[in-house]
């Protein structure tokens, strides 16, 4: 079975237990302002340019099969609306300025990667995590990747923003040691402004978990602005504290070290002008979960 990844991440210590490989998968139904991953929300691969790194070799041009890379005035050219996104140019390109992101692996093929480090899982308690985009929406590939790493006795993680419909969840269930799942906010209204779509489903597919006995670690994103007040938090606990299988609440703060990766797929970074939240405002969120009697850490 194939699937669509834009990233395998090797002895990475934030995204679960232990020191962990986490496999990113393309495509993303939602379209959250502060995205750190842009190039997750296509499913599609596409040619990241990164102009800083071009040396003006010119080879792109000479494999170019469509000319949408040129030189006019002087200045180097990417026309992004001409590219078939053939990766002719990103084999070419010496000083890694473009790069394809998004190729099609299968099962076996991740799995001979994770494989490698399976010492490293067994000595710190770590594992697999499968993130995105949101990796639930390829939710066959998913499963069978899950499926495999079990059968091998390999610990797993699902990052999910819970936006998929529920038997997704369901399917890949059995095989799904921990979730990580992403609470981008509370209020339906705001969280539709901010990411494209509403959270309802978020919050019924986080309750359905719940029940069904998942392991959950829910993440929130600290967004100034949308969700870095003290009332949003209580809100969040309240919800919180009805349920069952929660584990911690982790905080993550927003940062902008995105803005690389908006300039090399042509997008706007629509956060660019939120500003960063200080240590001392996480530090009074975490004693506003911790107040509540929840778990509750910072990354």
């Amino acid at each position: 079975m194939n699937g669509t990844i834009f990233d395998i991440q090797r002895f990475s210590t934030h995204d679960g237990p232990g020191i962990r490989t986490t496999v990113f998968l393309k495509g993303c139904g939602m379209r959250c302002r502060w995205c750190h991953n842009p190039e997750s929300i296509r499913m599609e691969p596409e040619i990241q340019f990164f102009r800083s790194k071009c040396i003006g070799c010119g080879r792109c041009l000479q494999v170019c099969p469509v000319n949408a890379h040129t030189v006019q005035d002087g200045q180097r050219i990417f026309l992004r609306d001409r590219c078939i996104r053939c990766g002719a140019c990103a084999e070419e390109c010496c000083s890694e300025a473009l790069v394809l992101t998004g190729r099609t692996m299968t099962v076996q093929e991740i799995m001979e990667t994770v494989e490698k480090d399976r010492l490293f899982f067994d000595q710190s308690g770590g594992g697999v995590t499968f993130s995105g985009g949101e990796p639930v929406l390829q939710h066959r590939f998913l499963s069978a990747l899950l499926q495999a790493c079990r059968s091998v006795g390999i610990h797993t993680v699902v990052e999910t923003a819970g936006n998929v419909p529920g038997d997704y969840l369901l399917d890949i269930l059995p095989d799904t040691d921990l979730f990580l799942y992403d609470v981008k906010g509370m209020d339906e209204v705001r969280h539709t402004q901010t990411t494209g779509v509403g959270n309802r489903r978020i919050l019924e597919n986080l309750n359905l978990l719940s029940e069904k006995d998942a392991r959950i670690r829910v993440r929130v994103p600290v967004i100034p602005g949308v969700n870095d007040t003290a009332e949003s938090m209580l809100v969040l606990s309240g919800m919180v504290q009805k349920l069952k299988g929660i584990e911690q609440v982790e905080l993550i703060p927003f940062h902008k070290m995105a803005m690389e990766k908006y300039e090399s797929l042509g997008l706007v970074h629509e956060a660019e002008g939120i500003p960063l939240l200080g240590k001392e405002a996480m530090n009074v969120l975490l004693d506003v979960l911790s107040g509540q009697g929840i778990k509750a850490v910072g990354s």
